[in-house]
């Protein structure tokens, strides 16, 4: 069984290089995931006779929950867990290499943002600071070590030092990002309202049930509202993946070029497009997810708009209420 190459994955550039490590990924995983390996026999598919994308079979999120998802066997270098609340069962994601989602994490963040050492990184996520095994507080962490100034950190529940830490960093002439869960995001807006304008404030979605849940546009409101701040950016990610989209307004994510969106009907879970105004299932290829599963379909809804751009529209209502951008339409 060949092991495909990772870097050819951050190599990937155009739908037709993508396609061509899509299939190979999907081989690869057909025949040394177990796990995904049971699924698609059980759907009677043939991997031998998937040759294009949209005939990949997608796995269900939820058996991140009921069983270890790994290809190529060996032990996992971490293992991430879900959010969620008390007594819900969590998904688990089993990383064995922690270098493929650094480098999958530093390359987009380069994309959509530039050198991180350009950036004090402040993260605003107590409901995940609070808990063991996030990928979130992984993923900010990360970025704070790649930014290497020493300007960053978390901010549990101090609203009323974060100010004084912006202040410092502008006049250290670093542009900054606050990455924030929503419930306190919205916190920080009531109780430390103020000019923002220059901050870039990202959030990650998700009440956690410390507030009400609220439509997008209300949130991203009375956040600008407060904050005094043209648009408030997003991630989409979650435990199971290893790459993140973005948005930088008005909720239309963008995702690196070895992750993929395409829309699954609601009826026909086998059914996927990735055509301009189409609404469903979200369904995701993360080539990073190299050696657990990359063809994830998603419990998101949501739709696509053109140039390859996705909206987050909300969750199938038997979907368990967790993660990043639950925020509903």
């Amino acid at each position: 069984m060949k092991t495909p190459s990772t870097e050819e994955i951050f190599r990937v550039t155009g739908s037709q290089s993508f396609e061509k490590m899509a299939l190979e990924i999907f081989r690869f995983q057909a025949a040394g995931c177990p796990v995904y390996s049971k699924y698609i026999h059980l759907l009677g598919i043939d991997s031998d006779a998937v040759d294009d994308v949209l005939s990949i079979p997608f796995m269900p999120v939820s058996f991140f929950r009921d069983h270890t998802v790994l290809t190529g066997g060996g032990e996992p270098e971490r293992v991430f867990l879900s959010s969620g609340t008390a007594g819900m069962r969590q998904s688990r994601h089993a990383v064995k290499s922690l270098a493929v989602y650094d480098e999958s994490l530093e390359r987009a963040f380069r994309i959509f943002y530039g050198d991180p050492a350009g950036y004090a990184i402040m993260g605003l996520l107590p409901s995940y600071l609070e808990r063991e095994g996030s990928s979130l507080i992984y993923m900010v962490r990360r970025l704070m070590a790649m930014s290497g100034n020493g300007y960053g950190g978390f901010f549990l529940n101090d609203y009323e030092g974060l100010p004084g830490a912006i202040e410092k960093s502008r006049a250290a002439g670093l542009k900054v990002l606050l990455i924030g869960v929503t419930f306190a995001l919205l916190d920080l807006a009531e109780s430390s309202p103020g000019d923002y304008s220059d901050v870039i404030i990202m959030e990650t979605g998700g009440m956690k049930g410390r507030r009400r849940e609220m439509i997008r546009e209300e949130v991203h409101e009375r956040l600008r509202d407060a904050l005094k701040i043209e648009t408030v950016h997003s991630e989409y990610g979650m435990t199971e993946l290893l790459s993140q989209a973005y948005s930088k307004g008005k909720g239309l994510f963008t995702a690196p070029p070895w992750m993929k969106v395409l829309i699954r009907d609601s009826h026909d879970p086998m059914a996927h497009t990735d055509e301009t105004g189409v609404a469903g299932g979200i369904s995701i290829i993360d080539l990073a997810n190299i050696y657990s599963c990359s063809f994830i379909a998603t419990a998101d809804l949501g739709r696509m708009h053109p140039g390859g751009l996705f909206e987050v529209q909300g969750r199938f209502d038997e979907a368990d209420v967790r993660g990043c951008n639950l925020l509903v339409n």
